[in-house]
């Protein structure tokens, strides 16, 4: 594994050197696992507009729009500075503070310990909106890969108290809690051991009957869920910490390229790819599931897990706007396709999708120090252009709908053919 990572830290760095290059995170902070039983610390890393320091020296009212950001690596490999491009340009774009989260990863802490990690971010942003001049109104979360899982997964994760309590604050009694074990959490199994002798993985099977983590970690104390409220409000999600009274309002999700259904094999994936050479290749992917998808019999259709088989009460209760990029070469595609419909067409949800043709999962981490990779930026920019919406923020650009083919239903081929973008076969080896 640390070959892997070691490796993988070597790409981003490539990656990186391109020019411009992205500035360092501003600061960081290590904050407390409160949300998982695995209790522990991870970083913040805080990527700040250029006035923020003098804001802050004044002591001033200045409230920043904020950006939470998860990155890719199959919730196995990869770090927060990853996604350094991505966060500067929505710093100078949109003016937002961004915040990527380095949560911890497997095999040492598998799922949901990463969603648990991201709902833990949120949180914590929320207690200290004042003391770093956060917008508790104006939050946003973004990803990529594995990461852009977690923009939606983690919002579902802070839904649990929604579905146990009406709006008034009464119990729910009918079920949808699900049923509590008489069950202690018990440590996750070593890394490998849930491989027979010879050292073939077992297959991960699918549970009829889904244990109900939250129920689980309230009975035993272990998790600060049973402190989080939230609750639709207009088309935004707000989440309320009980302890603190403090409430931050998710204005929006912005999603690249996600795994969305685990339900479907490595191998059904990737029947629906149009181009089988540019497939990340069967190590990594073998890799992320044996590491993160624990214990092998995780039922798959875990609404932490696979948003695009969730229950359509829970996909309601997110944000309304949701901005999604998929790529045309991508074993994520079809499922990436079938996860829009659901929220645009049987949800009514404002889904801005885009689909880069040409490109592979990964495309725009590509470990190439001497050229950006090309188109990334345009559609970070894209990215921006619907951020600045979702937070009020007027736009210069008065250009709407022009050649993105936002809430058009359009073949993949048929998005962005005035860009460039070349072809990208190291991209390839990017996280899934």
């Amino acid at each position: 594994m640390d070959f892997w990572r070691v490796l993988m830290g070597i790409g981003m760095m490539l990656h990186r050197l391109a020019r411009p290059r992205p500035r360092h995170p501003a600061f960081h902070k290590d904050i407390e696992a409160t949300v998982s039983p695995l209790k522990g610390k991870f970083r913040l890393n805080f990527y700040v507009p250029k006035d923020y320091n003098r804001h802050k020296k004044l002591k001033g009212v200045k409230r920043y729009p904020v950006v939470i950001n998860f990155h890719g690596g199959g919730f196995v490999l990869g770090t927060a500075h990853d996604d350094a491009r991505w966060c500067n340009i929505v710093v100078n774009e949109v003016g937002a503070v961004v915040v990527s989260v380095d949560y911890r990863l497997a095999p040492e802490h598998p799922f949901p310990t990463a969603v648990e990690d991201g709902a833990d971010a949120i949180l914590w942003l929320a207690q200290h909106a004042d003391e770093l001049m956060l917008d508790p109104d104006r939050f946003a979360v973004s990803g990529f890969s594995s990461g852009g899982n977690m923009s939606f997964t983690v919002p579902l994760c802070l839904q649990g108290e929604l579905f146990e309590r009406t709006a008034s604050g009464a119990n729910i009694v009918d079920g949808r809690a699900g049923s509590v074990p008489n069950a202690v959490i018990q440590p996750p199994p070593a890394y490998g051991a849930h491989l027979t002798p010879n050292g073939s993985r077992v297959p991960l099977v699918r549970q009829k009957s889904r244990l109900d983590r939250i129920a689980m970690l309230r009975q035993t104390g272990a998790s600060s869920l049973s402190l989080i409220s939230s609750y639709k409000d207009g088309s935004a999600v707000s989440v309320m910490t009980e302890a603190s009274n403090a409430i931050v309002k998710i204005r929006g999700i912005v999603s690249f390229y996600p795994p969305t259904d685990y339900t479907q094999t490595r191998a059904q994936r990737r029947a629906t790819c149009t181009r089988a050479d540019q497939q990340l290749p069967a190590v990594f992917t073998e890799l992320f599931d044996d590491s993160y998808l624990q214990p092998p019999s995780l039922d798959l259709a875990h609404p932490w897990l696979s948003p695009g088989v969730a229950p359509k009460r829970m996909l309601e209760a997110l944000p309304d706007d949701i901005v999604l990029f998929c790529c045309e070469w991508d074993m994520l595609l079809a499922e990436g396709e079938r996860f829009r419909d659901i929220l645009s067409k049987d949800l009514g949800k404002r889904v801005h999708y885009h689909c880069v043709p040409g490109v592979p999962h990964g495309w725009d981490k590509a470990p190439n120090p001497l050229r950006e990779s090309p188109g990334a930026r345009q559609q970070y920019l894209v990215a921006c252009k619907e951020l600045k919406r979702m937070f009020d923020i007027e736009d210069d650009d008065d250009d709407d709908e022009h050649e993105h083919g936002h809430g058009k239903d359009l073949p993949c081929r048929q998005y962005h053919k005035s860009v460039d973008l070349g072809r990208h076969p190291l991209a390839q080896q990017q996280t899934a």
